[in-house]
Parts: C-alpha cells; structure tokens; sequence
C-alpha cells in the first residue's frame, strides 16, 4: 500500500486548485475499433476544458496510446489547457489512476474515462451533492437504473424504514436510454426508466448508488492504495476503487438529471453540436470527511445487509416498504 494524502486541505481557498480530474485514455490506434477513439477523446477534453472551473486540475494519463493522442497531449500541456500528462505504457486502467492520484490533495478528484462528453453544470450540481448529503462520498452524473444495488447497501440498511430513501421518477428517461445504446445494451424492463431509488434532501433529489465510468469521489477515500494492481482490466480492480468509501460508511449517489454523455467508440453527429457554458461559480469545497468505520458494522451494513438483500423475498418485502407500486415489484 502506498499513503496518497497525507494531509487534507481544510478551506476552499487554501490551494489554487480544489477539484482534480484524471483521466487515463487508451488508443492504440485508428482502425477497427479504436477508429473514432481519438475524435471522441478531443470532445471530452473539449468539454472539460469548456464546463469547468479554473480552480481545475487536469490531468491526463496516457496509457500506451499511438502517437497521435501523445502529441495531442503534449501541445494541450505545451499550451497551459490542461496542467500534468503522463505517459506510459499499456499498464492498465487501474495503475493509470493511481499515477494521477500520487502527490494530489484536491478536496474532490472526479475519475472518468476518455470517451465522456461532459455538459454544463456537472461540476456545480457534483459539489451541491457533497454539501447537501455530508455522508456522500462518490456522486456519479450519469444515471443508470437499478444502480442502488451495487455497493450502496449501507444507505439501504441506514434508510430501510425512511421516507428520505423512497422510489423517485427518473428525470430523464431519454438520456438514460440514450447510454445504454451507447453500450449496445438491450433494454428488456421499461419499469426501470420510470422509477428508481433516490434520497431527498428538501427539494433536492438525487439517485442512491453511482456507476464508475465517470464519477467524483472525495479525496480522502484514497487516503491508502494499493501500489501495483496485476490486472490491466477486470481483476476486480475497478471494484476496489468503487468500494473504498464503504470502509468510511459514505454513500455513493447520482445526480436525479444526466450531465454527461457516454460517446463509446462511434463518433455521431450530435456530438459535435453539444455547447457548453463554463462554469464561473464560485463552489463551495469545504466538506466533512470522515473517519474509517467499525469494522462490525462494516460487516453489517456491506455483507450481511447484502446477503439478505440477494434473497428475491426480502427485496420484494423491501420494494413494499419503499412504496414501489404492486405492478413493478415483481419485475423490478
């Protein structure tokens, strides 16, 4: 294990940057798959540069790419737009972010992969999340359905019988159906574009659970890495990242509307028209971190709870407590 953050920054305004954003990209070429890889990478660049703040950091992995995307990399870096590139070989996703957490003490670091397209306003709401729900510990901004069953079952079993954790409509179902024809998934349950498990804060809505595709973690979950992970992908090496805050009990949630698009490998039209507006707010970065959480409740919450939540009968008990209409539990 290597210690990433030794010290955390304690006021908004006692670094020049307060959020960091990594970003390993992989393409090691332009045919076949990786045709459009490059193109879609510009626009994620394009519209990180263009919807975030300047108190961004920005930095770039570049993980065994040809030399096109190296080039590309070192001009943006030559011309002050994005703030550290790293270039390696092909060491895998999960060794790439570690490289970019090293020697970082941001309040915020969002990981997301190369092919996002970012919209106006996901750095503003990210930060709302954080502040609106102290135990948040990773906000994604794209949802997806039935996220709240992975690794979220300690919100689950702290608001079993709440009226904060409750069935909310999905805001937008288009744009949620838009990313899994991004994927080439197949929808088989339209029930899952209608409702899906959130929590409220007065107003202020957001889904419980958080894909890993694009999302902003706080910093202090990386507090202890491990120094080499042996797979390049899978391995569960994504799902170490993804269950890190468990250990401090934070929540992972979504924003209730889409601020993000998933390009994939195929670059379309629309994507070119997409505008964007750069965030000019000044955000609010002081939250609460917390401390590494009793390891019997650990088990409670994370294992026990999610044994018991496996079993078809109690999560249809559980639908029934969180008011999920009768026609949807046995399809949801």
């Amino acid at each position: 294990m290597v210690r990433i953050c030794s010290e955390m920054k304690s006021t908004p305004n006692s670094s020049r940057f307060n959020h960091q954003v990594i970003i390993p990209v992989y393409i090691p070429g332009n045919e076949g798959y990786f045709k459009d890889g490059f193109k879609n990478f510009q626009l994620c660049i394009t519209s990180l540069l263009q919807t975030s703040h300047d108190k961004t950091f920005f930095t770039v992995i570049n993980n065994g790419s040809h030399s096109d995307v190296r080039s590309y990399l070192d001009s943006l870096r030559a011309d002050g737009k994005i703030n550290e590139v790293i270039h390696t070989e092909n060491i895998g996703k999960a060794n790439a972010i570690v490289k970019g957490l090293l020697s970082h003490h941001t309040e915020l670091v969002t990981i997301t992969d190369a092919d996002v397209l970012f919209l106006s306003g996901w750095q503003r709401e990210t930060a709302a999340i954080f502040k609106a729900f102290p135990k948040a510990g990773v906000v994604g901004i794209v949802p997806q359905y039935k996220m709240f069953t992975y690794k979220t079952h300690n919100i689950l079993f702290d608001y079993m019988f709440s009226r904060k954790l409750k069935f909310i409509p999905v805001k937008n179902p288009v744009a949620m159906e838009n990313f899994y024809h991004s994927i080439g998934r197949e929808i088989t349950n339209r029930d899952w574009f209608e409702l899906s498990l959130g929590l409220s804060a007065g107003d202020f809505d957001v889904y419980a659970g958080s894909g890993h595709f694009v999302a902003t973690y706080k910093r202090d979950i990386f507090d202890e890495v491990p120094t080499f992970f042996k797979y390049k992908l899978g391995g569960g090496s994504l799902q170490y990242f993804d269950g890190r805050g468990l250990h401090k009990d934070y929540w992972r949630l979504t924003t209730h509307d889409n601020f993000a698009y998933h390009m994939g490998n195929v670059h379309e039209k629309w994507m070119d028209d997409v505008t964007f507006e750069k965030e000019t707010s000044e955000l609010d970065y002081a939250f609460p971190v917390s401390e590494k959480m009793n390891a019997v409740m650990y088990f409670v919450k994370n294992k026990l709870f999610y044994k018991l939540f496996t079993s078809r009968r109690f999560r249809r008990f559980y639908y029934k407590v969180k008011k999920l209409p009768k026609h949807m539990i046995f399809r949801y």
